[in-house]
Order: structure tokens, then sequence, then C-alpha cells
């Protein structure tokens, strides 16, 4: 379970996967895109759909259904691109991820937000700092930066980098 208890009011970013409603602080999105060509990456993981050009930089974009081991599905007129700068040693790394459908940004405060169950939880709760409550939903908030291993942003830094450089 995360260590980290949410002892302010903060502003998420509520999307879907699948039936359940995510949430990830609103300070770690950059911005919400539509689903434009993403091109694919030889070799890269299953997770991994490819890289996207945002105003010529090359972001790669991870399905998150897929990253939390949901059947993947196609694409839909809702399907967003989130947008997101998650900190690596240090380094700010922006990579995109790609969700069923993004909400709107809500405002919790601490007493919303419960600790995830040790039990009976279908995700990991090493990723969840909590759940929230709005309007009898429980909206599952992630700490977007642990959801992604050191290793795999190094990676995702990596898949960019050639596309960047070959893309100016």
């Amino acid at each position: 379970m995360s260590t980290a208890k949410i002892t302010e009011t903060a502003r998420y970013l509520t999307f879907r996967l699948g039936g359940e409603l995510f949430a990830i602080n609103v300070f770690k999105t950059r911005e919400v895109l539509d689903v434009s060509h993403i091109t694919k990456v030889p070799t890269a993981p299953t997770y991994l759909r490819g890289v996207v050009n945002v105003r010529g930089n090359a972001i790669p974009v991870v399905d998150l259904r897929r990253k939390f081991g949901l059947p993947a599905v196609a694409d839909t007129l809702s399907t967003r691109i989130i947008v997101m700068e998650l900190k690596m040693d240090g380094e700010i790394v922006v990579a995109g991820g790609l969700a069923d459908a993004v909400h709107e940004v809500i405002e919790l405060e601490p007493q919303e937000i419960n600790d995830p169950p040790a039990l009976g939880m279908r995700w990991r709760t090493d990723l969840i700092l909590g759940l929230g409550r709005r309007d009898d939903k429980f909206i599952i908030i992630l700490d977007i930066e642990k959801v992604f291993s050191a290793d795999e942003l190094v990676a995702l830094a990596d898949t960019a980098a050639p596309t960047e450089a070959a893309a100016t």
C-alpha cells in the first residue's frame, strides 16, 4: 500500500479504463489530446502503442489498459491521450497515456479519500494513493510515477529520442 497519505485538498484529472474510474493529480498532466496517428515502434513492449508528434516532439504513448492487464480494445471517439510529466531521477520524462475516456477535473478534500483496502483490490495497492468518493462512486487515485518503473521511463525516453531527431 502507498505510504503517502493525502493530507491536502487537490485537483485530479479523471479518466476511464474499462469499467473503472481513475484519477491522477492534475499537476502531473500537461494536456489531453484526441487520438491522432500513433507511429508504431518495432520491438516495443506490448503496452507501448508507439509515439505521437506533439508540436514537433515525439511523445511515447502507453496503452494504460494493456499496462494494467486489461484486454486491448479499438479506439473510439472518446479515446484520449493524457500527456503527463513524470519525474525520474530528478529528470522530467514526458509520456502519453491512452485512456478510454477523459471526464473532468475534480477537487477532492482529504476526508473524501480513503486508503485502498489491503484485500480484494483488482489493482496493485502500491500504485494507488487512495480511493476518492464522489456521488456514491469510487475513484482510484493513481500514483502515476509509480505506475512506471524507472527502467520503463528510461526506455520510453529512449524510444522517443530517435524519432525526435528524425522529425527535426
